[in-house]
């Protein structure tokens, strides 16, 4: 009962405050990659805490220790006793529905966001293979129309798409910047990044931060795909590219080169080499915190167990 209590606890505090935390620390951007990983750590080691508090109501964490059949022996009689409690069989039934309803809601979340975004993802390439043309130098669709964008689109055959009237705005540099942020965002896998943390919002969707998670991830992706792309034309060309497309009507459901946050993009490319770059002590310390976010559930579900086991304690079938 009390890991259970601890385990809730955990994923409330995280849940909630854990997203105006991450919301203050500036410095994420100036390592985008890591502050993906670091949502990521954060919004499933909530899911996972009330998921595993259902699993230590339904059954005692110290029936877990060393060998199969003690281990069959020690959770047999943990049921029984459970059981056996005045209001335990209540207990144990919320710590089953609790678990079930996590795992059943995070699969079927899982599904239906996959097959929503593959269809939305195969539709849109259908229909830009059908009215544009694929250009073999550019390695992309070329529509014809004349609003600037640029954007890709996911899925079996992932795909770059352009209107003529990028062509018409964008000099060669811009040009190779905004292709190369778009490959980025496939080479990299971005949408999957995005999908993980949607579906994390879709399970718990009352808390802070698996709300604000979505956004910022969005944010963070776009920095990385801008920090891949920088190098191979220059900050300068992509900066001025995103400027021009900056008002350009892009599809929503798709990763788009001026998308996001354009201004605040605009100046992290164009801002001192040195501040945009990470200390490693800054970096050594979001990796260790995500994985702290990572393991602290199965930390404390397992605590009465290894603390059980380490005593001798752990009961005989």
């Amino acid at each position: 009962m009390t890991v259970g209590a601890a385990l809730l606890a955990y994923a409330a505090v995280v849940g909630t405050l854990g997203a105006r935390v991450l919301r203050r620390v500036r410095w994420l951007a100036r390592a985008p990659l890591l502050g993906v990983l670091l949502y990521q750590a954060a919004t499933w080691s909530v899911v996972a805490a009330v998921g595993l508090a259902g699993l230590t109501l339904a059954v005692h964490a110290t029936a877990l220790g060393g060998g199969l059949s003690h281990l069959i022996g020690a959770c047999v009689q943990r049921l029984r006793l459970t059981y056996a409690t005045p209001g335990g069989a209540t207990v144990a039934g919320l710590g089953l529905t609790l678990t079930g309803a996590v795992v059943v809601r995070t699969m079927f979340s899982a599904v239906t966001s996959v097959r929503a975004s593959g269809r939305q993802a195969r539709q849109h390439a259908d229909t830009a293979r059908i009215v544009g043309v694929r250009d073999p130098g550019l390695g992309a669709i070329v529509v014809d129309h004349p609003r600037p964008a640029a954007y890709c689109v996911t899925g079996r055959r992932p795909t770059v798409v352009l209107t003529t009237g990028t062509l018409g705005v964008l000099d060669c540099d811009q040009l190779g910047a905004v292709l190369a942020h778009e490959r980025a965002h496939l080479a990299w896998h971005h949408h999957q990044l995005l999908a993980a943390v949607r579906i994390g919002r879709q399970v718990l969707p009352f808390l802070p931060l698996m709300r604000e998670a979505d956004t910022q991830v969005t944010r963070l992706i776009e920095a990385h795909a801008d920090d891949v792309a920088a190098p191979a034309r220059g900050s300068g060309p992509l900066a001025s590219a995103l400027v021009l497309l900056a008002t350009a009507a892009t599809p929503a459901t798709v990763l788009a080169a001026a998308a996001t946050d354009v201004v605040q993009r605009v100046h992290r490319l164009l801002g001192p080499a040195g501040q945009q770059q990470l200390s490693l002590g800054r970096r050594r310390l979001l990796g260790a915190t995500a994985a702290a976010l990572t393991v602290t559930p199965v930390l404390l579900a397992l605590a009465p167990a290894v603390l059980a086991l380490a005593l001798g304690r752990v009961p005989g079938a």
